[in-house]
């Protein structure tokens, strides 16, 4: 039997309708966390936080403060890992039963290695502070234990046992305060609708591997696996195999930028979709769902996106945080900007090999900076001297 096959321009349309970039924005900021699965929280601020430039690049109504409402009052969303730090739909909550059981083992096994020595012991203490004396941040346990000056791999071991209990389930992010978590025992942050909920092993493998297909609309079980971060490569082939004979899927060639066909599953009806996409230019998110696989963006787009911030600056290619810049299926560059005060400077952009700058095009550009100068605050855009720079 032949394998049918889905030509690349297709592809990229069905794979980034699927990430909120189609021609039907979503409703409302919950609906394209839903829509995406989870959104990726990220610490750096030289233009927005990425969540919050996620969210606004598919929903443009969104504003920054929604996040802390869909988190803390409304509970629509819950905080824990996949790849990273992420918001993720509270209905999934559920399912991180087996990352929680999952982290709990890992970590214990590799933190008493490699972490401040006696965080083990300081489990059951911070949890009974939690338990009597409230929700805290980090900042509120072993207030007696030296701090480390090293970053992440050198906290104290309250803290270290802090995120323990955070990873393993047994306390959840109750709210952000700045962008500093606020954690409170499970039991006291997730509705008990939800924690009642049952969710073995099996039945968390098989929901997460159909969610993470409709999700990227076509993948490899490796790609499967990777989505949520959750389930093993081996757990994904195996359900790849059962739905192929069950028919909830089909194999698929998929051509890549290049050309050459990936064997891929999906969906029966994924030929029969519609997957239109709007032209419009849109600035986007390092951590942008669409690119966070960055081979899969490679392959699929030809565009190979990474991250300069711990390039030193003499050896960057381009910048400390560069934004990649879309239009319509494909790249068109990377853009150089950041807010100062109450401007958006623009630093340098950089078109995407064969993009043309023509007037239409830039004029779109400039519009969406301008679009994402009232975003973020700034009553102004200013251009550097020679910030429109030469095609690769």
């Amino acid at each position: 039997m032949s394998v049918p096959v889905l030509d690349n321009a297709r592809a990229r349309a069905v794979f980034l309708a699927r990430h909120g970039l189609g021609s039907k924005p979503p409703a409302s900021a919950m609906d394209v966390i839903a829509d995406l699965g989870f959104v990726q929280l990220d610490s750096v601020n030289t233009f927005a936080r990425a969540h919050d430039l996620i969210l606004w690049s598919r929903h443009g109504s969104y504003r920054p403060e929604a996040m802390n409402g869909l988190l803390a009052q409304d509970r629509a969303v819950f905080e824990h890992w996949t790849h990273d730090a992420a918001v993720i739909p509270m209905d999934l909550w559920p399912h991180w039963r087996l990352r929680f059981a999952r982290d709990a083992a890992r970590l214990q096994r590799r933190w008493e290695k490699d972490r401040a020595t006696g965080f083990g012991g300081q489990v059951d203490t911070v949890l009974r502070q939690i338990a009597d004396h409230g929700a805290c941040t980090s900042g509120d346990v072993g207030k007696d234990e030296v701090r480390g000056k090293g970053g992440w791999w050198d906290w104290h071991p309250s803290k270290t046992a802090l995120e323990y209990l955070w990873r393993s389930g047994q306390v959840s992010v109750a709210r952000r305060e700045g962008f500093r978590k606020v954690y409170d025992l499970t039991e006291r942050v997730i509705p008990d609708a939800v924690r009642d909920l049952p969710a073995d092993a099996a039945a968390t493998v098989d929901a997460l591997c159909h969610a993470a297909l409709d999700r990227l609309g076509f993948a490899t079980p490796t790609e499967v696996a990777a989505f949520w971060d959750v389930v093993t490569k081996e757990e994904a082939r195996d359900w790849a195999l059962a739905a192929l004979a069950d028919g909830h899927a089909i194999a698929l060639d998929v051509a890549g930028a290049d050309g050459k066909l990936r064997r891929c599953l999906a969906r029966p009806d994924v030929l029969d979709q519609a997957a239109d996409l709007p032209g419009k230019v849109r600035i986007l998110s390092p951590f942008d769902p669409a690119l966070r696989d960055r081979k899969r963006a490679e392959w699929l787009f030809g565009f190979r996106y990474r991250i300069e911030i711990f390039v030193p600056a003499a050896q960057r290619t381009y910048g400390y945080y560069v934004f990649p810049v879309w239009e319509g299926a494909r790249a068109i560059g990377r853009i150089d900007m950041a807010r100062q005060g109450d401007v958006l400077q623009v630093r340098a952009f950089w078109p995407e090999f064969g993009v043309a700058m023509g007037a239409g095009r830039l004029a779109r550009l400039r519009s969406e900076l301008s679009r994402a100068a009232r975003f973020g605050g700034c009553g102004v855009v200013v251009y550097a001297q020679g910030w429109l720079r030469s095609g690769g």
